[in-house]
């Protein structure tokens, strides 16, 4: 669900940018902010809050990098509705551009973990030559002795039935474990890189 709206005292923005989180600029260089509601940018905040963070430890340049015209740029990808509650899309890395569309990881692997048999979900997008990106997914199982291949099949349908056929996974892998960051967020790209060498390694082998 929503993500909710901006407590008092922050002034939230969503800024224009395109898929891959790169922003729309006017003339003078500053960020424009979308107009339409339901309309996908980039989560922005005026800085001066309460609870805005001062810094990244020894890296002054990296925290300067995080503002423009203005605004704070936290790299989330959202949509605001025309009540003002703002929807979680996903981080500007890790969104799949398919066929033209947004796909949000983190609305799919919500899906895919509340299958009975399927304990955590890592979701990214792929290269194809005709809609830009597939998705595809790896799953961790309940129970690590289960067939993978009847997982996949079970888990693969139960998405179908419940995002459809152009949002649910094409292909989805069984993992025993997630590459995850110190603060288990999960590693998308590192999951993508993992399935892409495969299939080089296996074209190589043929």
């Amino acid at each position: 669900g929503a993500i909710g709206r901006p407590v008092s005292g922050v002034t939230l923005g969503v800024l224009a940018c395109d898929d891959t989180g790169t922003l729309t600029l006017d003339d003078h260089g500053l960020p424009l902010e979308v107009t339409d509601p339901d309309t996908v940018g980039m989560l922005a905040i005026r800085p001066g809050g309460a609870s805005m963070f001062r810094q990244y430890l020894g890296a002054p340049d990296r925290y300067a990098a995080c503002f423009l015209g203005g605004w704070y740029l936290s790299g989330d990808l959202v949509r605001r509705d025309r009540d003002g509650f703002v929807w979680f899309v996903g981080r500007s890395d890790d969104v799949i551009t398919s066929a033209g569309h947004l796909i949000g990881p983190f609305e799919i692997e919500a899906v895919l973990t509340a299958h009975p048999d399927v304990v955590a979900a890592g979701v990214y997008g792929v290269p194809d030559p005709e809609v830009g990106e597939v998705v595809h997914a790896c799953v961790v199982p309940r129970d690590p002795t289960s067939d993978p291949d009847a997982l996949a099949v079970a888990v693969r349908a139960h998405a179908r039935r419940h995002l459809g056929a152009a949002v649910a996974p094409r292909r989805i892998r069984v993992v025993e474990d997630l590459p995850v960051t110190r603060s288990g967020k999960i590693l998308r790209r590192v999951l993508r890189d993992q399935e892409l060498e495969e299939t080089v390694g296996a074209r190589g082998a043929t």
